[in-house]
């Protein structure tokens, strides 16, 4: 295995902006939750007449899609990944809103199909307003205490952020701002990092998990975790998901 500093400068300047995670080939992996969620995704797409998938990333699953919704639109808040999504979905006529999706400039009911593969926080009263009666909420949630091994053994014990991000609670929050709930799935996926680059890479993609991470920082826990890698033992932890599907009750 190449040294410490080789890993940690090489991960500390690869591009983290989109969400492509090719970067990881061989060196994580993480298990994927058995719903299939792109597969079933490419099937409803083109049954919309007009759909919107928010907090986009850089629009990888989207420019995946063989097609889409006979009118496209999507949002992402974060300026790189922005940039990124617009050069992917533009040549495919895809409406690219920069905005974050508390307050989208869109009017009520436009939408008949509202999608996300892993949102920031679902704003349900937002996304009721953008959505048609009888329209769909189709996604995809990060869900509780995901990768905690990893976060945990840079911040130390999180009791307390363990309960956040609930799908129980997520489903009551949505059908307090009118939902119908037909589907809540959940699984647990294992994780596996194989180097020390493959850990800072990760954290620096998902800044929200160890919001304050800088290598010097957390020169230490990197160290130890490093050590522990270089026995031929990857370093295990768990991504938790949520699949849920809601109707948009009449108003």
């Amino acid at each position: 295995m190449r040294t410490y500093d080789d890993l940690v400068t090489e991960a500390g300047q690869a591009d983290v902006t989109g969400w492509d995670f090719s970067w990881l080939n061989g060196r994580a992996t993480e298990e994927r939750p058995p719903w299939g969620y792109t597969r079933q995704l490419a099937q409803r797409l083109p049954q919309a007449e007009h759909a919107v998938d928010l907090d986009t990333g850089g629009g990888e699953v989207l420019a995946g899609m063989p097609r889409l919704a006979q009118q496209m639109s999507a949002t992402e808040a974060w300026p790189p990944n922005a940039a990124k999504a617009r050069t992917l979905l533009q040549p495919r006529g895809v409406n690219l809103v920069e905005c974050t999706t508390d307050r989208m400039p869109f009017a009520d009911a436009t939408f008949d199909l509202v999608t996300s593969r892993h949102p920031i926080t679902p704003h349900w009263h937002e996304i009721a307003r953008i959505l048609r009666d009888g329209g769909t909420y189709f996604a995809q949630h990060v869900g509780p205490a995901s990768a905690f091994e990893l976060i945990e053994h840079f911040l130390g014990p999180l009791s307390s952020a363990r309960h956040a991000r609930d799908p129980e609670q997520e489903a009551k929050d949505a059908q307090k701002a009118g939902f119908e709930i037909t589907e809540v799935r959940t699984a647990r996926c294992r994780m596996e990092f194989h180097d020390i680059g493959a850990v800072v890479w990760t954290l620096r993609r998902c800044p929200w998990w160890v919001p304050d991470f800088d290598v010097e920082r957390y020169d230490q826990h990197l160290r130890t975790l490093d050590e522990k890698l270089r026995t031929g033992e990857p370093f295990v932890a768990h991504s938790t998901r949520t699949l849920i599907e809601a109707r948009r009750r009449a108003r």
